[in-house]
C-alpha cells in the first residue's frame, strides 16, 4: 500500500529548525501525489494558518499537530482529531510556553497526561531519559492505549535493517504498533544545505562545527508515496497506519468559531440592544440641537447590518476601551476604515461627523465581505501600556492575547546569520552588510560581495550568496503586533496558543493579523501614536505656563495663520506634513481650509501616485487644465476632488454610480485591486466595470480610464475618514506650532522617539523661529524639557509658576470651548461646500504667543543627556527643593549621586551655573570620587571626598578655585563634539558652522543661499545626511535630506548616479553633492550629478580635541 500521508513535517514555523515554507511543503505534497500532510512543529501552531490556506486551494487534507519534548521523558507527536482535542492541545502548549522565557517552553509527561484526551500520539524512540527506553514507550502507551503509536524511521542508511528489527521489537514490547515515519524538515533535496545552515545559526556555530548535530545524508525531504513504500517493503503495515492516523484526523480550522466577551452587557440588555442605546444617547450629546434625519437614516442602517452579521459586542468592547482611556485622561482618536461608521462617531470612538462628511460604511461593514471589520484606535504611546493592562485586568489572560507579528529575515540579517555559519568573520560580514540598502528591494547580493571585497569566483562567497538569498523571508522569531489584541468570550488559550513576549506582563498568541483574519476572528488595534503624547503635553504645557486649559474640541478651526504658516511649508514637527515629499508639496498644493488638509494627507501616498491622479488634480486646481464631468452622477463622486479619484471611498462609488455595483460589490473591486498576489481576481471586475460603465452610457476610453486609475491604488490609496482622521491631527499640531512654537516643541522632545525629525533638528527649528534654547544645568532642570521666562534666566526651578486669570489679561480673546462636545472628545470640523476654492473664515483669530504672552525659553531636561537616568534626575529635584547648588562639593553630598552619574552630568556640562566649565567639573567630579585614579585624588584627600563635611566644604572651594584656574579651556570644535556626544546635538553651534572656512574653499554653498540661485544653476551642497527615502513609486530614485549649519537641503539622485555613489550615499554621514538646482513652485532640490564623503573632516575635528570626556 502506498503511504498518502506524511504525519510528522516541520516547516520553518519550528523556527529555525524547518526549511521549507508550509506552502511549499503542501505544493510538493501535490506534485508527489500525496493526499495531506500533518503539520508538527515543536510547541507550535503558528504556520498552520498559511498551510491551511494552501491546502484548501490544493484539495490536499491538512492534519494539525506539535512536537512535544518534555522534560522528563521521551519526545512525543501529538494530533488533533476533532475541535475538543485541538483546544487541549492549544493548552498544552500555552502551558509550556507561559511557564519558560519567551521561545522556550517547558513540560513534563504529567502536563501531556493531564492534556491527552481525544488526541493522538507517536513517540519518538531516542535517548531514554532516566529510565530505560522501554519504561517510557510503556508508560505512553498506557496512557494513549489505542490512540498511541511508534514513530520510526529510516533513512536510507547501512543500518536501516538492523533499524527496522530493533523498531519492531519495540512496538511488540510496548504494545506501540509502528508508523513509518518521514520526518520532513524540508519540501526538496536541495534544501538539505539550507537546513545545516540554520541547524548552525540556531546553535551558535559554523556549519563545519555541526558534528553529530548533522544529519548523515539528505533523506530529510518530503518523500513520494514510491518512495516510502520502497524504503518500507519490509513493513508494509507500518505505512498503512500513516494513513490510519490520518483517517482518525477530522479536525479543521474551519471549525473554529469565535465569540466576542459579552461582559459589557448589563442585565436586561441584549448587546444589540445595549449597542443601540449607545449609540442613541451618543448621537443626542454630538447633536445638541437635535440629531440630522439623515444621520438618523444612516444609524439605523449601521445598526440593522451590526445586528444582522452579530458584530455589535464587537464594537462594545472598543467602545469600553476608549470610555477607560478618556477617563484616565488618555488621549485617543480612532481612525481608518472605522471613520466611515457614523456608530463609531456617536460612541466617541471617531471624530469624522457623518453629517458633514459623506460616508460610506460598506468600506468598513459589508455583507459581501468574508471578513470581520477592524477598528483602529490610536492611544498616547506613552500610555498605551495603561489599555493593554487594563484589557488583561479585565478579561484575564487566559481570554486575552497581543497578536503576533512575525519577524522574517531580510536580506541584511540573512547575510550577517549565513556568513557566521559559513565561517566569515564578523569584520566580513558587517562590512558587506553596510553595502546592503534599507530599502524593499531585493539586492544583487553577488555584486554587494564585490563592493565589499569579497573574492566573487570563491565557492565559499557563492554559497554565502546562494543560502543567504533563499533565507531571506524566512520566518526569524514571533514578536508583537504593534497594538492589535485578541479577546474572547471562552478560553483564548483554546483557539491558539499564548506565549509569553519579551515585554514583562504581556503575552501574544503565535498567530499574526492575517492569519486571523483568514479564520474570522476578531482583533482590537490598540495602536500607539507619538503625536497624541506629544499634543497632551503640550496642552499641560501651556496650562502649566500661560493658564489656557485647551483640548482636542476647542482648538479653533479655520485659522488663516496656520493655513500661511502650512502653505510656506514651515511644518517641522507637525503630524503627517513633515516629510520632504510633504514639503514638497505644501506649496503646490497651497491648503486653504481644513478639507485642503484632507487631500494633502492622502495625495502624497502610492496610490494616487500610481494612477496619475496627482498632476492633474494639481493642475486643475491650479487652473491650468478644466474640470469636465461626464454627467451630474460622477460630479456628485468626484466634484470635491475636481473630477480626480483619491480616496478609496471615490473609487466604490465610482463603481456604484457608474457601473451599478452594489457598495458589496464596490468593496470587493476595491479589494481585487489591491490583491496583487492574485491578479486573476482583477481580470473579472474590470469587465463588470468596464461593461457597466459602458451600458450606462460612457464612452469606452472614459471607462478603461476610470478602471486604470482605480487600479493604481486599490489598497494603497487612503480610505478619505482615514485621511479626515489623520487631518484633525494635522490642523491641531500646526495650531500649536504657530501659536505655541516653544510649548509644542516641548512637547514633541519630551515626547521623544517619535515623528520624522530628531531633537537636534526639533531644536533648530525653534530656534529658527526665535524661541531661545537653553542647555541642561542642575539647578534649572528637571526631568522633561520645559518652560521658563525668557527674560529671568536666573529663576531657580525650585519655584512654583503660577498664571493669572488669563481673561484678564489685556487684550486677549476669550477662549472659545465647545459645548457640544466633551473637553475629551473629537472636533468634528469639516469642509466648506467647496473646498478646493474657498477658505473658512477666521472665527477665532489668535495670534502667535509672543502677542499677549509671556516670552518663554526652552529648558532642556535631564532626558535629553545620553545614559542618564531618571532616578537620579529625581534626586537632584528633591535635593534642590532646599535650595540652589552652589559648588559641586555640596552638590555631591545632597544629591548622593554615584561618581558615574556625576561624571556623566559633568561631560554633559550640566553645572554652568555653577560657575564650572565643562572640563572643570569634570576634573573636579573625578577628583572627588572616592574610587578616582590616583592622577586625580591624592591619599590625604580621600576621607572627604565624597561626602565633605561642612568645614571640609569651604576649603574645597578654595581649593577648586586654584585647580581650575589651571585648566585649558576647551575649545569651540571640543565644545561641538563633547555636546553631540552627550546629547546627540549642540546649541553652540552646528558641526558644519566649524568646518565652513574650509566648504567655503571647496564652494559650497549653504543651505539658506539656494533660494537666490537661478533654476538649473550648477552648485555643490554639503550637509549632515538627515533622512535616506526611496518611495516605492519612485521608480528607483531616492530621495535624501542634508543639514548644514542653515537649515536643509533636499537631494533627488537618479538610480544611475546612486548606483555609482551608492556606498558613500548608504554610510558617510557627512556629504557633498555637486548638481543642478530645481526649483519648482518655491520647493528647491538638488539634483545630484556626484558625491563626495566628507566624513573624514569630521574625524579631524575629533582630532583636534584634547578633552578626555
Amino acid at each position: 500500500m502506498y503511504m498518502d500521508y506524511h504525519i510528522h513535517v516541520k516547516t520553518n514555523f519550528s523556527f529555525l529548525q524547518g526549511a521549507s515554507h508550509p506552502d511549499e511543503l503542501f505544493q510538493q505534497a501535490a506534485e508527489l501525489g500525496l493526499k495531506g500532510l500533518a503539520i508538527t512543529d515543536e510547541a507550535s501552531v503558528a504556520g498552520v494558518v498559511r498551510a491551511h490556506i494552501t491546502a484548501k486551494e490544493l484539495g490536499l487534507k491538512l492534519i494539525v499537530g506539535a512536537e512535544i519534548h518534555p522534560q522528563d521523558s521521551l519526545p512525543v507527536v501529538l494530533w488533533a482529531t476533532d475541535r475538543r482535542s485541538y483546544g487541549r492541545l492549544c493548552r498544552l502548549i500555552t502551558k509550556g510556553r507561559r511557564q519558560a522565557e519567551k521561545g522556550q517552553y517547558s513540560l513534563t509527561f504529567q502536563d501531556i497526561v493531564e492534556h491527552s484526551d481525544g488526541l493522538l500520539a507517536g513517540v519518538i524512540p531516542r535517548a531514554a531519559k532516566g529510565q530505560p527506553l522501554l519504561f517510557h514507550l510503556q508508560q505512553y502507551a498506557k496512557v494513549f492505549s489505542k490512540r498511541g503509536y511508534l514513530l520510526g524511521e529510516l533513512s536510507l542508511g547501512p543500518n536501516d535493517r538492523r533499524r527496522l528489527e530493533w523498531l519492531q521489537s519495540l512496538s511488540q514490547r510496548s504494545r506501540l504498533p509502528l508508523v513509518a515515519d518521514g520526518n520532513v524538515f524540508y519540501h526538496h533535496p536541495s534544501r538539505a544545505p539550507l537546513y545545516d545552515i540554520i541547524t548552525a545559526i540556531r546553535m551558535g556555530i559554523r556549519v563545519n562545527e555541526l558534528g553529530e548535530q548533522r544529519f548523515a545524508n539528505a533523506q530529510k525531504y518530503l518523500k513520494s508515496p514510491e518512495e516510502m513504500r520502497a524504503l518500507w517493503h519490509r513493513a508494509p503495515d507500518a505505512c498503512e497506519r500513516a494513513a490510519e492516523i490520518a483517517e482518525q484526523c477530522h479536525f479543521s480550522l474551519d471549525e473554529l468559531r469565535y465569540e466576542y466577551p459579552e461582559e459589557l452587557v448589563p442585565p436586561g440588555y441584549t448587546p444589540l440592544e445595549y449597542l443601540r442605546h449607545l449609540t442613541w444617547e451618543g448621537a443626542r450629546q454630538r447633536y445638541p440641537q437635535g440629531i440630522p434625519e439623515k444621520v438618523r437614516s444612516i444609524l439605523e442602517h449601521e445598526l440593522r447590518l451590526i445586528g444582522d452579521l452579530h458584530y455589535e459586542a464587537y464594537f462594545l468592547t472598543v467602545w469600553d476601551l476608549v470610555r477607560f482611556a478618556r477617563s484616565r485622561g488618555i488621549l485617543c482618536q480612532g481612525r481608518g476604515s472605522a471613520a466611515n461608521s457614523a456608530v463609531c462617531f456617536c460612541l466617541g470612538i471617531t471624530a469624522v461627523d457623518p453629517d458633514r462628511m459623506d460616508l460610506l460604511f460598506e468600506r468598513f461593514v459589508s455583507r459581501e465581505r468574508n471578513e470581520a471589520p477592524d477598528i483602529d484606535v490610536d492611544f498616547e504611546h506613552e500610555r498605551r501600556e495603561e489599555i493593554i493592562q487594563y484589557i488583561y485586568n479585565k478579561y484575564g489572560r487566559e481570554r486575552a492575547g497581543m497578536t503576533a507579528e512575525v519577524i522574517t529575515y531580510r536580506p541584511r540579517s540573512a547575510v550577517r546569520d549565513v556568513g557566521k555559519a559559513l565561517g566569515f568573520s564578523l569584520e566580513e560580514v558587517d562590512r558587506l552588510a553596510s553595502t546592503i540598502e534599507r530599502f524593499h528591494e531585493e539586492p544583487d547580493l553577488l555584486e554587494r560581495c564585490r563592493e565589499a571585497g569579497f573574492d566573487t569566483q570563491s565557492l565559499a562567497t557563492r554559497h554565502l550568496v546562494e543560502w543567504a538569498t533563499a533565507l531571506v523571508g524566512f520566518p526569524r522569531h514571533l514578536s508583537q503586533h504593534t497594538g492589535g489584541m485578541v479577546i474572547t468570550h471562552g478560553p483564548l488559550c483554546e483557539l491558539v496558543p499564548l506565549e509569553n513576549a519579551a515585554m514583562p506582563d504581556r503575552t501574544v498568541i503565535q498567530w499574526n493579523k492575517d492569519d486571523l483574519d483568514e479564520l474570522g476572528i476578531l482583533k482590537v488595534d490598540c495602536l500607539c501614536l507619538g503625536m497624541l503624547t506629544a499634543i497632551r503635553k503640550t496642552f499641560q504645557t501651556i496650562k502649566r505656563h500661560y493658564g489656557r486649559e485647551i483640548t482636542l474640541a476647542s482648538v479653533p478651526e479655520g485659522d488663516e495663520g496656520v493655513y500661511q504658516m502650512i502653505r510656506r511649508a514651515d511644518t517641522m514637527g507637525v503630524f503627517q506634513i513633515e516629510s520632504r515629499a510633504q514639503m514638497s508639496m505644501l506649496p503646490r498644493l497651497q491648503p486653504r481650509c481644513f478639507y485642503d488638509l484632507v487631500i494633502e494627507v492622502a495625495i502624497v501616498r502610492p496610490g494616487p501616485i500610481q494612477g496619475n491622479m496627482v498632476h492633474p488634480y494639481l493642475r486643475r486646481r491650479a487652473g491650468e487644465e478644466p474640470v469636465t464631468y461626464p454627467n451630474e452622477a460622477i460630479r456628485e463622486v468626484l466634484g470635491k476632488t475636481l473630477g480626480v479619484p483619491l480616496f478609496q471611498e471615490q473609487a466604490m462609488r465610482l463603481a456604484m454610480v457608474a457601473a451599478g455595483f452594489t457598495p458589496g460589490e464596490a468593496d470587493q473591486l476595491r479589494r481585487a485591486m489591491g490583491a496583487w498576489r492574485r491578479p486573476g481576481l482583477i481580470d473579472a471586475f474590470r469587465r463588470k466595470l468596464i461593461d457597466g460603465m459602458l451600458s450606462n452610457g460612457f464612452s469606452p476610453e472614459y471607462a478603461e480610464a476610470i478602471f486604470q486609475q482605480i487600479r493604481g491604488f486599490g489598497d494603497y490609496g487612503f480610505p478619505e475618514s482615514h485621511a479626515a482622521s489623520f487631518a484633525l491631527l494635522v490642523y491641531v499640531s500646526a495650531w500649536l506650532k504657530y501659536h505655541y512654537q516653544a510649548a509644542f516643541t516641548v512637547g514633541l522632545l519630551n515626547s521623544q522617539p517619535m515623528g520624522f525629525y530628531a531633537p537636534a533638528q526639533l531644536i533648530e527649528d525653534a530656534q529658527r523661529h526665535g524661541v531661545e534654547v537653553r542647555p541642561v544645568d542642575v539647578n534649572f532642570s528637571f526631568w522633561d524639557s520645559d518652560l521658563e521666562d525668557a527674560d529671568a534666566p536666573t529663576k531657580l526651578a525650585t519655584e512654583t509658576i503660577s498664571a493669572s486669570d488669563p481673561s484678564q489679561r489685556k487684550g486677549e480673546i476669550p477662549w472659545p470651548f465647545s459645548k457640544e462636545i466633551p473637553s475629551e472628545g473629537p472636533c468634528p470640523w469639516h469642509a466648506s461646500p467647496n473646498p478646493h476654492l474657498e477658505s473658512n473664515t477666521n472665527k477665532f483669530p489668535l495670534c502667535p504667543e509672543s502677542t499677549f504672552f509671556p516670552v518663554k525659553a526652552i529648558r532642556l531636561g535631564f532626558r535629553m543627556i545620553q545614559g542618564m537616568r531618571q532616578t537620579d534626575a529625581e534626586k537632584i529635584i528633591q535635593a534642590r527643593v532646599h535650595g540652589p547648588f552652589t559648588n559641586l562639593t555640596e552638590f555631591v553630598k545632597r544629591t548622593k549621586l554615584s561618581k558615574s552619574a556625576v561624571v556623566r552630568l559633568a561631560r554633559a556640562d550640566t553645572f554652568a551655573s555653577l560657575g564650572l566649565t565643562r572640563r572643570e567639573a569634570l576634573w573636579l567630579a573625578m577628583k572627588m570620587a572616592p574610587d578616582a585614579p590616583s592622577l586625580f585624588t591624592s591619599t590625604a584627600e580621600t576621607s572627604s571626598a565624597h561626602y565633605p563635611s561642612d568645614q571640609s566644604s569651604h576649603q574645597n572651594t578654595k581649593d577648586q578655585s586654584l585647580e581650575k584656574s589651571l585648566l585649558p579651556q576647551m575649545s569651540m570644535a571640543e565644545e561641538v563634539i563633547a555636546d553631540y556626544s552627550m546629547f546627540g546635538l549642540s546649541l553652540k553651534a552646528h558641526p558644519l558652522r566649524l568646518l565652513r572656512s574650509e566648504l567655503n574653499l571647496l564652494r559650497v554653498i549653504p543651505a539658506i543661499k539656494l533660494k537666490d540661485i537661478p533654476d538649473g544653476h550648477p552648485v555643490r551642497v554639503a550637509g549632515m545626511v538627515l533622512v535616506r527615502q526611496r518611495p516605492s513609486t519612485a521608480r528607483g530614485i531616492t530621495f535624501m535630506t542634508l543639514e548644514d549649519e542653515t537649515g536643509m537641503i533636499n537631494l533627488i539622485i537618479r538610480p544611475d548616479v546612486w548606483q555609482r555613489w551608492r556606498l558613500i550615499a548608504l554610510n558617510a554621514p557627512l556629504i557633498l553633492a555637486v548638481g543642478r538646482l530645481q526649483k519648482q513652485s518655491g520647493v528647491i532640490h538638488v539634483v545630484v550629478m556626484r558625491l563626495e564623503d566628507l566624513s573624514n573632516k569630521l574625524a579631524g575635528l575629533e582630532g583636534q580635541s584634547r578633552d578626555f570626556c
